[in-house]
C-alpha cells in the first residue's frame, strides 16, 4: 500500500486527497485548520458518489485516511507529496523546509496556479524534487494536471511523479518551459479579463456570458481543444486557410484582453448580484453536485467514443481489477450505475439492465478463451433470447455486483443465468435468462466454437454444475 500525504486540506487539497483515496491509496493529511476534517469529509462525500461512475469496473478497495497532528507526521514515509497551501511563496518556503526535515526522498508536487517551479524551489536544499503539479477542480473528476518541471528538476523523480499521477487517472502534461500561471490559466485569465468588461460595460450579464460558452465553444472545446476546433473550422483548407481568413481580425480593436478594468466597490456589486440571480437558489453543495453530473455525463459519452478525457478514463480503467470469474457463480461485474443510466423515473432504465448482463456475458466469455482476440480471428457468440425480470429499483451511485452461472454449453448453444445484486445487501435487482449461440463474423451464421475454447467452457460448465448440486 503506498502512502500520499496531503499538505493544505482546503477545496483543491481535498480533492487531491480524494482523488488518491478512491484509487487505493492511503493518504495522510495535514491541515491546521480546525474545520479541515468536516470540510474534507464534505468533498470526499461527493467524490465517493461521482468517481466510481466513471467506470464500468470497480475502482480498487478504498485506502485509509489518516489526519495528521504535524506536517512531519504527515510526510514521514510517504511515497508522493503534495502540497496545496495558499498562494505565498514565503509559506510554501517555510513548508518544503518542514518536508525536507522529514521526508528527503518522495516526488514533492505543488497545486500552485502562478509561481514558476524555479521560485518555488529557489534557496531550498532539495530543491530538484520540487515541482509544479497544478491540477483543476474538483481534482477527483477533471484529469489535468500541469506538470512543470523547470530547470535544475531532477528528471528521475519528475519520471516517477508523472508515472504516479497517471496510475491514479490523471493525465499529466508536461510543460518544457516555465511561465507565470502556466498554461491553462493564461487562457482562462483572458476569458475571463474580457468578461469582466463585458459585465463592466453593460454588454452582457453574468448568465449571458456563461450561456455564450456552455451553449457554444465550450461544448467542442471538451472534446477538440482550440486549434482542433479552428482546423474544422477552415474547412478543405485547414488550418493555414483558418488563419488566412481570420488571422487578420486579429488587429481589430475587438478585445480588451490587455487592459483590466478597475474592480471597483460598484462592479464587484454589480457582479455579485447578477451571479446570485443566476444561481442564488442553490446551494454550494447543489451546485457542485449538478457540475459533477454533468462532467460526468460528458465523460462518460466521450469514453464511450474513445475520445478526449473519456479516452484516458478508457485506459484506467484496463488497469482495474477484472472481476473474478473464478468463483462459482462467477462474478462478472462490479462497477457502481452512473447517472446517465438513470431515466425521468429516477431509477436505473430498463434498456440499461440489458447493457450489463451484455457486459457480463462478454466477461463470461473471456473466463473461457472467446476473448478479443477470438472475436478478431472472427468468431463470436450471439444473443438470440433474454429474458429479464426487474425485482428492484436501482438508483444512480448503488454500488452492485453480477453473479453468473453456465446453464447450458452444448455445441453451439450458451445458456447463462445472471443476478445483479446490490452489494450493501446483496439484495437481487434484477435476474436475467440469456441463450447465445456461435456464430462466424465471415458467414453470420452459427457453427461450432473452436476446440480449445469449446473444452475450456465444457470444463466451465461442468465446475458450474458441480456447484448448483
Amino acid at each position: 500500500m503506498k502512502t500520499a500525504a496531503i499538505i493544505g486540506g482546503g477545496v483543491i487539497g481535498g480533492g487531491w486527497a480524494a482523488r488518491f483515496l478512491l484509487n487505493g491509496w492511503d493518504v495522510s493529511v495535514f491541515d491546521p485548520d480546525p474545520e479541515a476534517e468536516r470540510k474534507i469529509a464534505e468533498v470526499l462525500a461527493q467524490a465517493r458518489w461521482a468517481l466510481p461512475m466513471l467506470y464500468d469496473r470497480a475502482l480498487p478497495a478504498e485506502g485509509q485516511l489518516i489526519f495528521a497532528a504535524t506536517l512531519e507526521e504527515a510526510v514521514t514515509g510517504a511515497d508522493y507529496i503534495q502540497e496545496s497551501v495558499p498562494e505565498r511563496i514565503d509559506l510554501k518556503h517555510q513548508v518544503y523546509a518542514q518536508i525536507a526535515a522529514a521526508n528527503s526522498d518522495a516526488p514533492l508536487g505543488s497545486s500552485t496556479s502562478g509561481f514558476k517551479p524555479s521560485e518555488l524551489r529557489d534557496g531550498m536544499p532539495t530543491g530538484g524534487r520540487i515541482f509544479v503539479a497544478h491540477p483543476f477542480n474538483p481534482v477527483y473528476l477533471l484529469p489535468l494536471i500541469e506538470v512543470v518541471p523547470g530547470d535544475g528538476a531532477n528528471e528521475d523523480v519528475v519520471a516517477r511523479a508523472r508515472n504516479i499521477l497517471s496510475s491514479v487517472g490523471l493525465y499529466p502534461l508536461e510543460i518544457k518551459k516555465e511561465i507565470d500561471a502556466h498554461i491553462a490559466d493564461r487562457f482562462l485569465e483572458a476569458v475571463w479579463r474580457e468578461a469582466l468588461w463585458l459585465v463592466k460595460d453593460g454588454i452582457a450579464t453574468t448568465e449571458e456570458i456563461d450561456n455564450a460558452i456552455r451553449y457554444g465553444f465550450g461544448l467542442r472545446w471538451a472534446q477538440m481543444g482550440l486549434f482542433e476546433t479552428y482546423r474544422i473550422a477552415g474547412g478543405e483548407g485547414g488550418m493555414a486557410h483558418f488563419i488566412a481568413q481570420f488571422g487578420p481580425c486579429l488587429e481589430w480593436p475587438w478585445t480588451k484582453l490587455m487592459d483590466v478594468p478597475e474592480l471597483t466597490d460598484e462592479l464587484i456589486q454589480k457582479i455579485g448580484d447578477q451571479s446570485d440571480a443566476q444561481s442564488g437558489h442553490l446551494s454550494i453543495r447543489e451546485l457542485e453536485r449538478l457540475r459533477d453530473t454533468n462532467l460526468i455525463a460528458i465523460m462518460r459519452a466521450l469514453k464511450a467514443r474513445g475520445n478526449a478525457a473519456g479516452a484516458l478514463i478508457a485506459d484506467h480503467e484496463e488497469t482495474l481489477p477484472r472481476p473474478d470469474t473464478s468463483a462459482v457463480p462467477m462474478i462478472t461485474i462490479r462497477r457502481v450505475i452512473p447517472i446517465d443510466w438513470t431515466d425521468y423515473n429516477g431509477h436505473m432504465n430498463e434498456s440499461r439492465y440489458g447493457q450489463v448482463y451484455s457486459d457480463a456475458a462478454d466477461e463470461t466469455m473471456v473466463a473461457f478463451g472467446a476473448d478479443a482476440d477470438y472475436v478478431a480471428a472472427g468468431l463470436s457468440y450471439f444473443t438470440v433470447e433474454n429474458t429479464i425480470k426487474y425485482l428492484v429499483e436501482a438508483h444512480a451511485g448503488d454500488a452492485c455486483h453480477v453473479t453468473t452461472r453456465i446453464l447450458l454449453a452444448e455445441g453451439k448453444k450458451l445458456k447463462l443465468f445472471h443476478e445483479m445484486r446490490r452489494d450493501a445487501d446483496g439484495e437481487v435487482y434484477s435476474t436475467c435468462t440469456q441463450f447465445l449461440l456461435h456464430v462466424s463474423l465471415v458467414t453470420r451464421k452459427t457453427c461450432p466454437p473452436r476446440s480449445d475454447v469449446a473444452e475450456k467452457l465444457a470444463n466451465l460448465a461442468a465446475t458450474h454444475a458441480e456447484g448448483a448440486s
